[in-house]
């Protein structure tokens, strides 16, 4: 019981760290124009891209059938599709001329959600590494801390230019990175006994990021300015994620 203590405990360090430096750096960037959110949502899209494509699904697979990935794929999507339509109903009833303001924060909110999910699978791994080898679950904790900054940041900057105040969006991003010590508790326990359990929670993860990439941080992006920026900082953000993915620590 003591290792899945300083397990769950690691799991919530470098849970929490990299999503909270990236959220600390969001909301103080002063260049806030159309053009610069636009990239920041891009790059957010590419990144997510790359790990649904090299990271979640491949390893998903590698632990079971291609049937049991595609339901956890379909229930990742059904679920965040529902949390849309429940942040929606949210901003039905606001003013017009808050309208803007509305659609990035609605877009924050979604990425918290999604950020949440993704980052419990990111928690099982860890948990299940450390119980393969202690340099294993620390070298995936490592890496996931790096590639959560950006996604820490694509969530904060649209949550502060939505009008949601700083320390309430600092709030979010923390609770955001808290799954991961759930997950890392959860893979502590699980790890080697329910390898399915955590492919499926892999696949959930890549439908709910596939989700947010298509149906919020794609159409946003394009929405708030209609030149190549938005193309630019997708690619940025795809070759980066594949970057931070291969780090060996």
């Amino acid at each position: 019981m003591e290792d899945i203590i300083k397990i769950t405990l690691v799991g919530l360090f470098f849970g929490t760290f990299g999503t909270t430096i990236g959220g600390i750096i969001g909301v103080k960037l002063k260049n806030t124009s159309s053009k610069f959110l636009s990239f920041i949502l891009a790059f957010a899209s590419g990144l997510m891209i790359a790990i649904v494509c090299f990271e979640l699904i491949p390893e998903a697979l590698q632990i079971a059938n291609l049937f049991t990935v595609l339901i956890g794929i379909i229930c990742g999507i059904v679920v965040m599709v529902l949390c849309d339509i429940l942040v929606d109903k949210k901003f039905d009833n606001k003013n017009q001329k808050e309208k803007f303001g509305n659609s990035l924060l609605k877009t924050g909110i979604i990425v918290s959600i999604g950020l949440a999910i993704h980052n419990f699978p990111e928690g099982l791994a860890i948990g299940s590494g450390f119980e393969s080898s202690i340099k294993l679950g620390l070298s995936l904790a490592i890496a996931i801390c790096f590639h959560d900054i950006p996604e820490g940041i694509a969530m904060s900057v649209p949550m502060k230019n939505g009008g949601m105040k700083v320390g309430k969006v600092i709030y979010y991003v923390v609770l955001s990175g808290i799954t991961t010590c759930i997950g890392a508790f959860v893979g502590g326990i699980v790890g080697g006994i329910s390898q399915e359990v955590i492919s499926i929670c892999l696949s959930f993860a890549a439908g709910a990021m596939t989700y947010i990439v298509s149906g919020e941080l794609t159409p946003e992006s394009n929405r708030l300015y209609q030149g190549k920026i938005s193309a630019i900082g997708n690619m940025i953000g795809f070759i980066i994620g594949i970057f931070a993915m291969n780090i060996n620590v």
